[in-house]
């Protein structure tokens, strides 16, 4: 069974609905967690990379001292060629280990259920209007040199793009359950109904994300 590395960098952000999704599709997953101490390595062990999201920023190595060889992973992974996905903070991460930016989102926070349009259709995303859990409050402000932009909120422009042929980013959280919507909510004093309609729309959500778990499983395998 292939293998993806995962690094996910708080208890709280977890791979969620991945968990089921990816080993149903041929994707056996392997999370490390340095914010326990684990160490990140140098180049991916496996076959695939997902980097997942977090409450800290991008540039926060400080608060957390592992991004820096996160980065430098990501940075790895892409010269490798090696599938990888990058979700809200990882997209973030992955921006700019490849060269772009990463800032405050002028618009304020994007928090809870919500839809993008994806402009344009890879091996990852097809197009049209996607419904989506967002939960974010800094957003990528330069996209890495020849990435391409894949697609776009109302709020913000960039919420999904690849780097290369198999390096992706995702700003919104194809992952995301109602009950981790309700922590997250719960972590930062938001309204805590933003978890009843991620609830409410689970079908739709599941069918969406379901569906991007399995073409990057397919991606991976080949």
């Amino acid at each position: 069974m292939a293998r993806a590395l995962v690094v996910q960098h708080t208890a709280h952000e977890g791979l969620g609905q991945l968990l089921e999704w990816l080993p149903a599709a041929g994707l056996d997953v392997h999370p490390i967690h340095p914010y326990l101490g684990h160490r990140v390595p140098p180049s991916v062990e496996g076959d695939a990379l997902i980097v997942l999201g977090g409450p800290m920023g991008a540039y926060d190595d400080a608060d957390a001292p592992w991004l820096p060889a996160t980065r430098a992973l990501l940075s790895t992974a892409i010269d490798d060629g090696v599938p990888t996905l990058g979700i809200c903070l990882g997209a973030q991460l992955l921006a700019v280990a490849a060269g772009g930016e990463v800032q405050r989102g002028s618009d304020g926070p994007e928090l809870g259920l919500g839809s993008v349009n994806v402009v344009a259709a890879d091996q990852l995303l097809t197009t049209g209007s996607m419904p989506v859990v967002q939960w974010h409050y800094d957003t990528v402000t330069r996209m890495p040199d020849g990435a391409e932009l894949l697609a776009s909120s109302d709020a913000y422009r960039v919420q999904a793009f690849r780097v290369g042929d198999v390096a992706w980013g995702l700003q919104f959280h194809v992952e995301a359950t109602a009950q981790m919507v309700h922590e997250w909510a719960a972590s930062d004093g938001a309204d805590a109904s933003l978890a009843d309609a991620v609830r409410f729309a689970d079908d739709a959500l599941r069918s969406a994300g379901e569906e991007v778990a399995r073409r990057f499983a397919h991606i991976v395998i080949g």
